[in-house]
């Protein structure tokens, strides 16, 4: 390792969120960059998707049993669903288009799901551009593979016992030619080829009293990806009279890998229909492998993270009318480090052995999420409407080993996510639509003009961005068409 590391301007870990709605509190996901990652993860039913997912102290009949595969308990009827998805970012940022199919099924004493979907992911990042007057090396260019193909699926199975008690399993499976949103964060490069899988295992427990509910979830998630980047290298050749461009491919290797505990309660609150409810999860993330995005270009692998979320929420149901309110802390503790590749001299001269922590980064996050929705739901139709705010700031202290250096920084940003939804209802079918829209993220990039990116493309090894770091904004705009039919 190069003992002359140069210093970021910001630290971008940029764990993209992996974590679907109807999972969320009980996996945890990291953001160090308010990076617009799209609704790639929205592939499953949910009944209050209008209401911006509030989920503490009211049930959701289509999205419970895949957080906690034990609510399957609460199905009272097979059902089919299809909710096709589309959404885009703006500023020709990305787009992606779902179609999934779930299938609801259960007996007196058992019940289960399954669901698949096949998914369409739109890239935003575009070739550089080759003008004529330029020598290329490489292999033929064509246009790049602006289109990638994604498939999910989920299992869910359980059993009922006496006195409320069930229990259950459930397996997700997604593999995954692109991740929304990680080809902006290597913004010098020519084109990314994004490859991998993600495996979730569930165990659940689910207890039904009168109304009062209690739960438990344990989970073990596996995330693999591999991104296989491209990069132009420009130089000149003797007796040349102009540039001469070749390109070469960086791999880059993303492994995270996530044990959960996940606690919940929910209990009438008086007569009149309130309802209160609580959620306690511990999450342990272990990273063997962290990419190398260049903008910030320093290895920050292995690293472990400790993540957890308390909320409380409140409901109220009257005749056709529903609310809710949920609100959630989030304090994460992250260490990533850097470790030498063989033996590296300090500034002060002793030496780091190989293996050594050459970097040190430790994150402390104190996120906050607040959903507020509201529904009104006759014999015959229904509308909901919704908002979600997260606030994430965090803390980063950084130790350079090498240069023995120390320096501290603090991040804040917020995301909104208005929601609204209406339903028809037929005797034999029902037609949900719903829409969201989510600000206050952006497409990080930097600003490298004429030469001095054509250098910066030239070299040996990547560096950090001289140019500042930009994030434009961008706003994710999602639609949902959900068509749910009785199995009878």
């Amino acid at each position: 390792m190069n003992a002359r590391l140069p210093r970021i301007v910001l630290l971008i870990t940029a764990l993209i969120s992996l974590t679907p709605l109807t999972a969320t509190g009980q996996l945890i996901s990291l953001k160090t960059v308010p990076v617009a990652a799209g609704d790639q993860f929205l592939t499953l039913p949910s009944a209050r998707l209008g209401m911006a997912g509030v989920s503490i102290a009211l049930d959701d009949l289509l999205a419970d049993l895949f957080a906690n595969p034990a609510k399957g308990a609460l199905i009272d009827e097979p059902l089919l669903v299809s909710a096709p998805t589309f959404y885009g970012v703006s500023e020709e940022g990305g787009a992606g288009k779902t179609l999934p199919i779930t299938a609801y099924f259960g007996s007196e004493t058992g019940f289960g799901a399954l669901s698949f979907a096949l998914q369409q992911i739109e890239s935003g990042q575009n070739r550089t551009f080759i003008s004529p007057g330029v020598d290329w090396l490489g292999p033929p260019r064509t246009l790049s593979e602006s289109s990638s193909t994604n498939v999910y699926a989920h299992g869910v199975i359980g059993r009922r016992f006496g006195g409320g008690l069930s229990l259950g399993a459930s397996i997700s499976l997604a593999k995954l030619e692109a991740v929304d949103g990680v080809e902006h964060l290597y913004v010098l490069s020519d084109g990314i080829e994004q490859s991998g899988h993600t495996v979730d295992f569930r165990t659940g427990l689910f207890l039904d009293r009168n109304g009062r509910h209690f739960e438990a979830v344990l989970l073990h998630n596996r995330f693999n990806m591999t991104h296989d980047v491209s990069y132009l290298e420009w130089f000149w050749r003797e007796l040349d009279f102009g540039p001469t461009v070749t390109s070469r491919v960086e791999t880059n290797l993303d492994r995270t890998r996530t044990w959960g505990l996940h606690l919940g309660f929910a209990q009438p609150l008086t007569a009149s229909g309130w309802r209160i409810g609580g959620i306690v999860t511990a999450n342990r993330k272990s990273h063997p492998k962290i990419p190398n995005y260049e903008i910030q270009n320093i290895p920050r692998d292995p690293g472990t993270s400790w993540a957890y979320n308390f909320g409380v929420g409140i409901a109220k149901s009257s005749g056709p009318a529903t609310f809710g309110v949920d609100l959630v802390f989030e304090p994460i503790w992250s260490d990533t480090w850097a470790e030498a590749d063989g033996a590296v001299t300090t500034a002060s001269g002793t030496t780091i052995p190989d293996g050594g922590k050459t970097i040190e980064n430790e994150f402390f996050f104190t996120n906050v999420h607040v959903r507020i929705g509201l529904a009104y739901e006759t014999e015959k139709a229904g509308f909901q409407i919704g908002v979600q705010s997260r606030s994430y700031d965090y803390t980063l202290r950084q130790i350079n080993n090498v240069e023995h250096t120390f320096r501290k920084q603090e991040e804040s940003w917020m995301e909104w996510t208005p929601s609204l939804g209406a339903k028809v209802k037929f005797p034999e079918v029902e037609i949900s639509y719903y829409s969201r829209l989510t600000t206050g993220t952006g497409r990080p990039g930097t600003r490298f003009t004429g030469a001095r990116a054509e250098s910066a493309l030239a070299a040996d090894f990547l560096v950090a961005p001289e140019g500042p770091l930009t994030l434009q904004d961008a706003r994710v705009l999602t639609h949902q068409v959900s068509v749910s039919i009785p199995i009878r």
